[in-house]
């Protein structure tokens, strides 16, 4: 009588690692609020930093860098917060929405302050830096800028929603 070899209907392998348990974790983190809310707000982000970019782009050469910052900052911030309103912390309701937007202006002076300050420290050092360069040095400064803005919002702005 010869042995014939385990089949995939004989059970897991010993030392297998199951699909469920390998996805257990990422179940379990997505049950917790924020795990959510950091999702949907890094999807929010994209779309405002490509937005952002093209503003900064396009407005480069007719204002200057500065202008062109602080322009592409105040569109986006208006249009971030808005966005982070509804789809991250799920809020829908009128009511406290323009103090949610005047709460979120607290968050784009610091983005503000951030990039403007990168992208002169940047123009100091290289007077001659390109578009591509400012673009990436207010990237990275943005960076930092949305991991305040998120801070802010879930634990100020849209305290009142921090489970949504």
């Amino acid at each position: 009588m010869t042995s014939t070899p385990p089949t995939m209907t004989d059970g897991p392998r010993p030392n297998a690692l199951t699909a469920s348990s390998r996805w257990g974790w990422v179940r379990g983190a997505a049950r917790r609020p924020v795990v959510r809310q950091l999702a949907r707000f890094t999807g929010v982000g994209v779309i405002c930093t490509a937005a952002s970019m093209g503003l900064y782009a396009s407005l480069r050469f007719p204002i200057g860098p500065t202008g062109a910052n602080a322009t592409a900052l105040i569109v986006t911030s208006l249009l971030n917060t808005e966005l982070n309103r509804r789809f991250t912390f799920h809020i829908h309701e009128r009511r406290r929405r323009l103090h949610d937007h005047l709460q979120g202006l607290v968050a784009l002076v610091i983005a503000l302050a951030l990039t403007s300050g990168s992208l002169w420290a940047l123009l100091w050092a290289e007077p001659n830096a390109g578009v591509a360069e400012e673009l990436w040095t207010t990237t990275l400064a943005g960076w930092v800028a949305t991991a305040a803005r998120f801070v802010l919002l879930r634990y100020w702005v849209f305290r009142r929603a921090r489970n949504a």
